[in-house]
């Protein structure tokens, strides 16, 4: 009867054991998805994020250098390579935008940069250089404000872009602080269930066994 006894502790046990054992495994599972959701985070803060930063960044100094340019024509020493300069800083831009656009956007950067993109194809294109200075007439001032207001309108468009950067890298940083509590709640349940299962263990196969025979036998 003891032996037989002893036997049911023991299945008992073992489908107690299995069921924590399973418990430990499922939640490993999750805990390993939830790292990697977290690992893709961070990906995209860096890749989506942080490196977008840097082309805005970019893109600012060739857009200020477009304007000085633009607007001190009239003291360049060469006046034939000043439409040439403008022209490199266009296509450096253009390049940037290229990679910007392959980057995970926003429905909002997406219309930011292309309001940017057309700003900087279709209003800055200075194909003329008497359109902004002649010897004879001097700085068109008309032309050069218009194309000055064009580039405050491209340089509003990069800052939204950059407040947009700083608003999706908080969500980012967010999401992971997020998974990183949930990690450290899953821990905790992995540690609890190790003593539950331990305790299991302890009073289903070791209770009893090495009780004294009573005195009645």
């Amino acid at each position: 009867m003891n032996g037989s006894g002893f036997t049911k502790r023991k299945l008992t046990a073992l489908l107690i054991v299995g069921g924590l054992l399973l418990a430990i495994y499922a939640k490993n599972l999750l805990e390993r998805r939830s790292f990697e959701g977290m690992s893709n985070t961070f990906k995209e803060v860096y890749n989506d994020r942080l490196i977008v930063e840097g082309y805005i960044f970019q893109i600012s100094e060739h857009l200020f250098t477009i304007q000085k340019l633009i607007d001190h024509c009239q003291l360049s020493a060469n006046h034939d390579d000043v439409i040439p300069q403008i022209m490199d800083n266009e296509k450096s831009i253009l390049s940037i935008v290229d990679s910007f656009e392959k980057t995970k956007l926003t429905a909002q950067e997406k219309a930011y940069l292309s309001d940017f993109k057309s700003i900087i194809v279709n209003d800055l294109n200075i194909q003329d250089y008497t359109l902004i200075y002649t010897d004879s007439a001097g700085v068109n001032t008309t032309q050069v404000r218009k194309y000055d207001e064009k580039i405050s309108l491209a340089q509003q468009d990069l800052d939204e872009l950059s407040k947009i950067q700083l608003d999706e890298g908080e969500k980012l940083i967010n999401k992971a602080n997020i998974v990183i509590n949930r990690s450290k709640l899953w821990s905790q349940f992995e540690v609890a269930l190790l003593f539950i299962l331990a305790i299991s263990i302890y009073l289903l196969l070791f209770r009893g066994k090495f009780q004294l025979p009573s005195s009645d036998s």
